[in-house]
Order: structure tokens, then sequence, then C-alpha cells
């Protein structure tokens, strides 16, 4: 127990005029990490099932175990963390993280599986709040857009990755390896934060409020998540949502929810938070219908199809430092609004191709899109994270990071819907339309408003900006 408040010095600020490049990159490589843990284990469902003699749908708990408190804990979690040492929350998430990672290759049986992913889900929900708080902190101001781009490109690296990197531990190791594969990360990681991050204070237990919230929080979202998840099997699923309201209604109007919403109305940050969720599902609706129709519709081998597909990635890590200079250099803003507007024009450009598809067609459009997205990612961390309130920086970070979730969730089961209700042979045009729309609607929600209050200066920052949104 501590009694450091949120302000204190003690939550991890580095030195006025320091800068602590090694700990963004930790920011980075947890990003990577925990990302990568969201599609990795997908390709050995099958092996899982057979090896611990479970049924198929049994084994889909593996993936789903973590999926469901990753997300239904980022919003109790950030709230949680903006009143607690920096330092010893990444310490103790990584060394959780790890320390499941080995339960979960262990696993004798299914419950033991179930249960290890279920914990591994907690700890990745408070790494997912920590990255981009850890690399706001860990340098000056003016070089925030660099810091951000660093967790904002490998983050989504680590998910679009993760398939490719565990069929190849599938084929040569076993499944017991997609779970071992992270921890030589979480072991450099802590060790680089024990080294280079001032020491704080100790942790402190969420109070009973914390619970109660965190119970109905996690309440609402699962319903959500797992009504997405399922509507692939039918549309019908979606109407599960309904009942996820409640929860989240009651959440909202108590003590838990005012400061959630109040810190976004006070920043303007609803609009930017819309973008993020609308990029994210246009992104993971296109990389699902593009590798799907590809393979099973033109008889594009998996090898080709995975090497078309990587340019996606390719794109990103080589635009996602750029994004991070050019911001700090001309501001978020304008860089992230660019992104954007290139992501949404290779998806655009994907909708007249038709049925004959020929992969480097597709691959250079998908790089074009890529760029976009690693310009956009960094710039646009850092526009939201410099506009939160200092005192709510972790709570800011957790709803960035529950939009970016629920968008990778609603994209591959909206552009589901959309390719079985318009038929097979216009189902892949519908299926890219809708995830070229919703990326287009990133652009708007990211551009500067219309109008601005005369008081505010010509020349601000794009924290000052985006609080005028």
């Amino acid at each position: 127990m501590t009694n450091d408040g949120p302000g204190a010095e003690q939550t991890g600020h580095i030195p006025m005029g320091e800068d602590r490049w090694p700990l963004v990159a930790v920011a980075g490589v947890l990003a990577f990490v925990a990302m990568l843990d969201m599609n990795i284990v997908n390709v050995a469902l099958a092996d899982i099932a057979d090896g611990l003699r479970v049924s198929a749908a049994t084994a889909q708990w593996a993936v789903l175990g973590y999926q469901l408190p990753v997300v239904a804990l980022l919003l109790p979690v950030g709230r949680w963390l903006d009143g607690v040492a920096l330092r010893s929350a990444v310490l103790a998430a990584t060394c959780g993280f790890g320390l499941c990672s080995a339960l979960a290759a262990a696993a004798p049986w299914m419950a033991w599986l179930i249960a290890a992913r279920l914990m591994q889900g907690a700890f990745g929900a408070v790494l997912f709040v920590l990255m981009p708080v850890l690399a706001l902190r860990s340098v000056r101001p003016e070089l925030r857009g660099r810091a951000m781009s660093v967790p904002a490109t490998l983050g989504p690296l680590g998910a679009v990755i993760g398939p490719a990197v565990g069929g190849m531990l599938l084929d040569h190791l076993g499944w017991r390896s997609v779970f071992l594969v992270k921890i030589p990360f979480c072991v450099l990681a802590l060790v680089v934060v024990w080294r280079a991050m001032p020491r704080d204070g100790g942790l402190r237990a969420p109070d009973r409020r914390s619970v109660a919230d965190a119970l109905l929080v996690a309440t609402g979202v699962a319903i959500v998540l797992l009504a997405l998840t399922l509507a692939p099997d039918g549309p019908a699923w979606l109407l599960l949502v309904l009942a996820a309201v409640p929860p989240l209604w009651w959440w909202l109007r108590g003590p838990g929810g005012r400061p959630v919403a109040g810190a976004l109305r006070t920043a303007g940050l609803f609009r930017a938070h819309g973008a993020v969720l609308t990029l994210a599902a246009g992104f993971a609706a296109m990389h699902y219908v593009v590798a799907l129709h590809l393979q099973r519709d033109n008889g594009v081998s998996a090898t080709t199809t995975g090497l078309t597909v990587l340019a996606f990635p390719l794109g990103m890590g080589v635009a996602g430092p750029l994004g991070g200079r050019l911001a700090d250099r001309y501001g978020a803003r304008p860089v992230a609004v660019t992104g954007a507007a290139l992501t949404a024009t290779g998806l655009l450009l994907l909708l007249p191709l038709g049925d004959g598809w020929a992969p480097l067609d597709v691959a250079w459009r998908l790089a074009l899109a890529g760029v976009g997205l690693g310009l956009n990612g960094g710039p646009t961390q850092a526009l939201v994270m410099g506009a939160a309130p200092p005192e709510r920086v972790a709570t800011v970070g957790a709803t960035v990071q529950l939009a970016r979730s629920l968008g990778f969730t609603l994209g591959p089961a909206l552009a589901t819907a959309a390719w079985g209700l318009t038929g097979p042979h216009e189902g892949v045009r519908a299926a890219l339309a809708l995830a070229a729309i919703a990326a287009c609607l990133s652009v708007p929600l990211l551009a500067p408003p219309g109008s601005r209050p005369a008081s505010v200066p010509e020349k601000t920052t794009d924290a000052a900006s985006a609080a005028h949104d």
C-alpha cells in the first residue's frame, strides 16, 4: 500500500531534459508481445484440441480466454493505474504476463490452460494501458511523436505477423512453443525496466468501488466482444449487444464512469477515439478479406498469400518511425490525417480489382495502406495522450486501447456479415467497400474542427488544438 498520488513524482516521470529511449523500446517490445498473443494462438487451436483431447469449440477458449479479459478490463485498469507507481506496475504486469505464458505452455489439461490464459489476459490489459503511458513519460514533450510511434507501430505488427510466427513454431516445435516464445521478450523488458527506470513507490490494491466498477465494465464489454466474435456464425448474434447496455449504463452514470467520460470531454477526444476505432476496423476487415479471398477463391498458395499480405506490415514498419519524426516537426494532427487518408486510398484502390486478382497488384495497394497506417499510428497516439489531463493519462490510454481493440474485433465481424448478405459473387467487394468506408470515416474525425474559439492562438500545440475539438 502506498500514498503516492496521481501526480506525484514517484509515478515514473523522467527528470527534466532527460530522455530514456530504452524504456520507449520496452514499450514497443511489450506492445509487440501483447498484440502477438492476440493472434499467434489461432493457428495452434487444432493441435491444442488434439493434444489436450478436447473439442475444437473448447480449444477456442485458448484464444477467447486471453481476449475477453484484455478488452473487458481495460477501462477499470486505466482508472486504477492513474494512482499507482509506474515502475512497479510495469514490473508486476510483465512478470505476471511471462509467468502465465509458462503456465499455459505447461498445461496438462484444458481447464489449466484456460485459467492461465484468463490470468494472462488480465496482465495483458495492464500492459496495454501501460505501453503508451511508459512511452509518453520517457521522453520530453517535443519528442513525443517519435516515442509514440514505437509502440503504435510494433503493436499492430505483432498482430499481423502472429499467424505466420505461430505457423512456423507449430511446424517445428509444437503448440506449446507459441506460448513460450514470448518469455524471452518479457525477461528482456524486466531487465531494462529494472535498470533504466527510476525507483518509485509500491502498488496499491484496488478498493471495493474499483472492483465493482471492473465487474460492471467487464460484464458489458465481454458481452459486446462475445457478440462480435459470434457474429460471423450468424448476424443475429449481434442482438446480444443489447444485453451489454444495462451494466455499461449503470457504470457510466456511477462514480467510476463519470471521471472517464469527464476526461474525454475535457480533452475533446471523442472524435479521435472514433478515428482510432474506424481505422482499426477498416484495417482488420481488409486483412481478413484479402487473405481469405486470395487463398480460397483465387487459388493462390498459402506461401504466396502470406508474402502478398506481408506488404502491409512492411509498409507500416517503414513509415512508422517517419511518422513520429514528421509529427515532432510539423505537428501530430496533419501527419495523422495524412496517414489515415493514405490508408483509405489504399483500401479504395482494392475495389476495382474484380475477381482476377494478381498478387502483385494487391501487394502494392496493401503497401500503400500500410504506409498510411504507419504514418498515422504514432501521431494519433501522441495527439490523444498529449491532450489527456495529467491525472488521467492512464485512463485515456485505456480508452484508446479499448477503441482499437473493439475495431480489430468489429472489422472482421462486419466484413463477414457483408460478405454473407451480398452473396458469393459480390461479397468480397461489399466487404472491402465496408473496410474502405470505415477507413475514410477516420479522416474527417481526425481533421481539425471547422471553427476555433477566438481566444486560441494561431500557433498551438497539438494537445491544445485537440482540447478544442
